[in-house]
């Protein structure tokens, strides 16, 4: 048998499940997830290998309405991953087909490339007519190369989703080695664990004004000494990331260096600061210090 890969762009707005999705393909979370939109910033790549087939899925940021540097960043980021694919995924809500949908859709569908599209959050569904009229919308939406239902948080019916896109891969050798898993290097990695936990810990709009960038990554055989800033816009984000005697900074460094040494198998010493950079979102020497923008994830 001869051998298969490429690439797949999973794309959509936000908060559609997407990093879920990649997470529960892959079988290791190597993408952020939080119930806030806009959680990815980073076009991010994931492998999955299996018999004589390689998948390399391209988790992309929500494609979405912004006015900020940031904002220029993470869709570019998302249009641009189409470019080099050869397959185009996009994820849309079962049940919530909107106008944003509708402009991404035209979008892929532009490319000239597959377009497969898979309507997640079936397990929301009660009642099988309901999602069968969900189906019947999505299919008048656009000439798709397939449509998918599926769950990413239950994992149901993702063994169908990867048998689409198995029998689509081009024949050619494995683009990545059998145990490779993500191509995200462990700086990027300590910096996006720390930012989940802001979303995780931090009420509904700080923490999209905030950023992680490591200053310090040391790695020794026993010992992982990590320094992270945080940059949040203004005084008043400073405290509340902090907290009242700092327990909120203490919970969230807490929490990320339980998660990174389950990753790194070692013994983390992780150290936070919080530093106020007035406007940085629109600031794109900090945006391309946090990797956005520097096209580092595009082969």
């Amino acid at each position: 048998m001869n051998s298969k890969s490429g690439y797949v762009a999973i794309v959509g707005r936000p908060n559609v499940g997407k990093s879920t999705l990649i997470n529960h393909l892959i079988g290791q979370k190597i993408a952020i997830t939080s119930k806030k939109p806009q959680t990815t910033r980073h076009a991010l790549l994931g492998i999955w290998t299996e018999g004589e087939e390689q998948i390399v899925f391209v988790d992309t940021p929500g494609i979405h309405q912004g006015k900020k540097a940031i904002n220029r960043h993470m869709n570019r980021a998302a249009w641009q991953s189409m470019d080099y694919v050869d397959i185009i995924v996009q994820v849309s809500e079962a049940g919530r087909f909107d106008d944003e949908d509708t402009r991404i859709a035209e979008g892929t569908l532009q490319t000239g490339k597959p377009v497969i599209q898979v309507l997640n959050k079936i397990d929301h569904f009660k009642d099988k007519s309901a999602l069968l009229a969900a189906l019947q919308t999505v299919q008048e939406k656009g000439a798709w190369a397939d449509i998918v239902p599926v769950s990413a948080k239950s994992g149901q019916n993702l063994d169908a989703l990867l048998h689409v896109l198995r029998a689509r891969l081009p024949e050619q050798a494995w683009l990545f080695d059998e145990e490779q898993i993500t191509t995200a290097n462990l700086r990027f990695m300590a910096a996006e664990i720390v930012r989940e936990k802001l979303f995780r810990y931090l009420h509904q709009e700080i923490p999209y004004e905030l950023g992680v960038i490591i200053e310090r990554y040391q790695e020794d055989e026993r010992l992982v000494q990590i320094d992270a800033t945080i940059i949040v816009e203004r005084d008043s984000q400073k405290g509340i990331v902090i907290g009242k005697g700092g327990k909120t900074l203490q919970l969230i460094g807490r929490t990320a260096r339980e998660d990174l040494e389950k990753m790194l198998e070692k013994k983390v010493m992780l150290r936070n600061f919080v530093k106020v950079k007035d406007n940085w979102r629109d600031n794109d020497q900090i945006i391309h210090s946090m990797g956005l923008g520097s096209g580092s994830e595009t082969p």
